[in-house]
């Protein structure tokens, strides 16, 4: 068989895979804006839920904090298997529907968030078990690290 067939053949192999590893990368990086079914989920998959109260277009904080910490690899395989993600945003030139609007107000006066980014971690039983108000150093390894390790 010469490399011209090989590769012929291999081709539709290749782009199997593929799309495999994207719809895989893509299903770690889901976030959904509906808070109740993200608890009816966490609770079925037995999952903590990290709601990120971010303010996505004008925030700088929370920006570096989607690129240094949700954006890679470490985070999404972790959440992947252990999180529920659900945005809570707050934009200034993104259009919201009302229901989202008003959602995430009532959402933000429930965790006493004040500033942005906010990023809480409810159990599957809807107690907070970490939070964390601001942007901090350190990746998804420090984020990670504080889920993991107890507590001292």
């Amino acid at each position: 068989m010469n490399l011209d067939t090989m590769k012929h053949l291999l081709r539709p192999f290749a782009f199997t895979v593929a799309l495999l590893l994207a719809a895989s990368a893509a299903r770690a990086a889901d976030w959904t804006e509906d808070y109740a079914g993200a608890l009816a989920q966490a609770k079925k998959e037995h999952k903590m839920v990290l709601l990120d109260f971010t303010g996505s277009d004008w925030c700088i904080w929370c920006q570096r904090t989607d690129k240094e910490v949700f954006d890679t690899p470490r985070f999404k395989e972790y959440a992947d298997k252990k999180l529920i993600l659900v945005r809570l945003d707050f934009p200034r030139e993104k259009p919201q529907v009302e229901a989202i609007k008003d959602q995430n107000a009532k959402l933000m006066d429930k965790y006493g968030v004040e500033a942005f980014p906010t990023l809480v971690v409810l159990g599957p039983d809807e107690k907070v078990v970490y939070s964390q108000l601001g942007y901090k150093d350190g990746g998804p390894d420090a984020f990670i690290d504080h889920l993991t390790k107890p507590s001292t």
